[in-house]
This record gives structure tokens, sequence and C-alpha cells, in this order.
């Protein structure tokens, strides 16, 4: 359980219980059953981290709703867009083992998540974990209801793959910003778990050129 449910459960069900006392039981009800929701949506449940060489997980559970070519700071990347709804799990964790290299807060506006231009018009937070030999960039996007980005890590910090990092609260989504060599492992409607589903494989021409000649010493 991420600490911010019990900020936003407790006062609720403070006030059902004085709402119960001075009416009845039944008046208390929607106080706490928003305080039940909270406590919900904020659940933190452990995840399997895959531990295969090169793999990118995903930094948060949701729909991809995109696969795309893109162009950042002048170098071609693969974007993968992952769609948060208000029922998903809003943790994020790091999608490589690496140091974070570069961190970029940006306050924006709070248009639908779904639309291509919330990437870059609403309120975002840009990191940058370099580790595998590569640089891998994922946003925190804010959407509709969402109002605040938490990133609890700064530049210098090492993070491990699937490590949590942060939060998202309500409605939102995440972008991971990857080497167009990586192999993508998704589709759009796909449904992932952060932390547990690769997106990607970094470096996969290295990687076979590294398994060729283990397969070669093998056959000696």
């Amino acid at each position: 359980m991420v600490s911010d449910g019990y900020y936003y459960a407790l006062p609720l069900v403070g006030a059902g219980i004085l709402i119960g006392w001075l009416t009845s039981p039944w008046w208390a009800m929607p106080a706490l059953l928003l305080a039940f929701f909270f406590l919900w949506f904020f659940r933190d449940p452990e995840r399997m981290i895959p531990d295969a060489i090169g793999a990118v997980v995903s930094p948060a559970d949701g729909k991809v709703t995109g696969v795309s070519s893109t162009t950042a700071n002048g170098r071609p990347q693969t974007r993968i867009s992952i769609f948060l709804n208000v029922f998903n799990v809003h943790v994020n964790r790091s999608p490589i083992a690496g140091t974070i290299t570069d961190v970029k807060y940006q306050k924006g506006k709070f248009m639908n998540a779904m639309s291509e231009a919330s990437a870059d018009e609403n309120e975002h937070n840009v990191v940058s974990v370099q580790g595998e030999g590569s640089v891998v960039v994922f946003k925190q996007i804010a959407g509709l209801l969402a109002r605040r980005i938490v990133f609890n890590r700064k530049v210098g910090d090492r993070v491990q793959r699937g490590e949590r990092i942060g939060l998202i609260k309500f409605g939102s989504r995440v972008d991971v910003l990857l080497d167009p060599d990586a192999k993508v492992q998704i589709k759009v409607g796909d449904m992932v778990k952060g932390g547990s589903s690769v997106l990607a494989y970094l470096n996969v021409k290295e990687l076979a050129i590294a398994g060729a000649g283990h397969t070669e010493q093998g056959a000696h």
C-alpha cells in the first residue's frame, strides 16, 4: 500500500464515523466506500521482475495505446505509449537497471491522456536511465484527473530493473523511448503490468553476436 492511500482514506473514515454517529449508518456509507476505493487504488502489489539480459519492463500497469517511430533530441527513437485508467495500479517502476542521468519536470495542461498532444502539453516528468549499453527514457504524463506526479529518485541514483520509483495519481499515461534497434515484444492493445511485462529487448545485435560466440565456444 502506498502511504498516499491512508492520506486520502483516513479523513473519509473519520467523516463516515461522525456522520453515522450523528445520523444513521446508512448516511456514512458513501464516505466509507470512497475511503475503501482510495485504499484499493493506492495498492502496491509485488511483481516478478524478469532477469533476461537487455529486457525493458513496463514502467506501469495499463494498455498499450501506441508503438511508433519518433525523434527525440535529434535522434530516431521507438516510442511505446501505455494508458493507465483509474482501475490500474499507478505505482511506477524503472524499465531497466542503471543510473538516472536526467530528470526534467514540466508543468502543463491536464488533457485526456489518450490524446497524442498530451505527451508534450500535459504536466509530465521525463526520466533518463543509462544502463546495459543504452539510455532508456520514460515519461510520466498526467491525465484528466491526475494532478500530481510523484518521482522519488534523483540524478545519480542507481536503480534496479522493476524498482519502484514513483507514482502518478489517478488516470494517466507513460511513454517509453528506446533506440530504434530495440526488439519490441508488445503491440497496440496489449495489457501490461509494471515491472513484470517485457516491452522490448535492448542491444539486439550485440546480444545476438555474443550469443553466437557462446555457441561456437560450446561447440568446441
